[in-house]
């Protein structure tokens, strides 16, 4: 399979990597920021089958040269993981605009830039995953300074239902993962001294095995995958 993976340097999309690329069957194309720890990951390889992309999910047009890089790298993709996250944790009356914008651009208009962008792209079945959090799950339990974490996160579960509907006829299926309590350092930002009960390398096997098979059963679904939320 043929997989691309924004938010990969850290967290649980570093684990998703690491999996992955130690498997020969699947070809990795890894986007995030840092590319030191991006290079780190090249220790699991297996095969050959890892690219990575130092890139910066805040710029404008990823046809330019994130997509044209994908492509040159791995071809059409069967799976895209939109993984990216930014939490931003303040009480309401002290966010600003800008915690706003960026809270909005990586949680939900770079997810919206890449689908967009990778349209061309995907091969038949092609699998759009993304990663929501149970704090943007209607009716689940919410937390003081997360409300734009959890907005943006919701807003990316409408997208994805969205998304599914229109790309039908493409046969390209989406789904979100509306994920609970893991310890990760952006948890732990969230909720200092909170200890999660599920490891970033556990939560990274769910994810693998739905972003591979989860689209023989359902499309347009948001799946809250959470033992607890704080």
């Amino acid at each position: 399979m043929k997989i691309v993976i924004t938010g990969a340097s850290q967290g649980i999309g570093y684990e998703v990597v690491k999996k992955l690329i130690s498997e020969k069957e699947h070809e990795v194309f890894a986007i995030a920021r840092n590319r030191k720890k991006l290079h780190s990951l090249k220790k699991y390889e297996c095969n050959a089958n890892y690219h990575f992309c130092a890139y910066d999910l805040y710029q404008e047009d990823y046809t330019k040269d994130l997509v044209p890089e994908i492509i040159k790298e791995i071809g059409n993709v069967d799976v895209l993981l939109n993984n990216a996250g930014l939490l931003v944790n303040k009480p309401f009356k002290e966010l600003t605009n800008k915690d706003f914008d960026d809270l909005f651009t990586i949680n939900l208009k770079s997810a919206f830039k890449l689908v967009r962008a990778m349209l061309s792209y995907f091969n038949t079945d092609a699998h759009i995953v993304n990663i929501s959090s149970m704090g943007g799950y209607q009716g689940s339990a919410k937390f003081p300074g997360l409300s734009l974490y959890s907005a943006s996160k919701g807003a990316l579960a409408v997208l994805t239902e969205c998304i599914a509907e229109e790309l039908k006829s493409q046969h390209i299926k989406a789904n979100a993962l509306a994920i609970g309590a893991v310890q990760t350092d952006m948890l732990s930002k969230a909720f200092p001294g909170y200890s999660a009960p599920l490891q970033p390398g556990e939560m990274a096997d769910f994810i693998i095995d739905f972003a591979l098979n989860g689209h023989r059963f359902m499309n347009g679904k948001i799946i809250p995958v959470s033992l607890t939320t704080p």
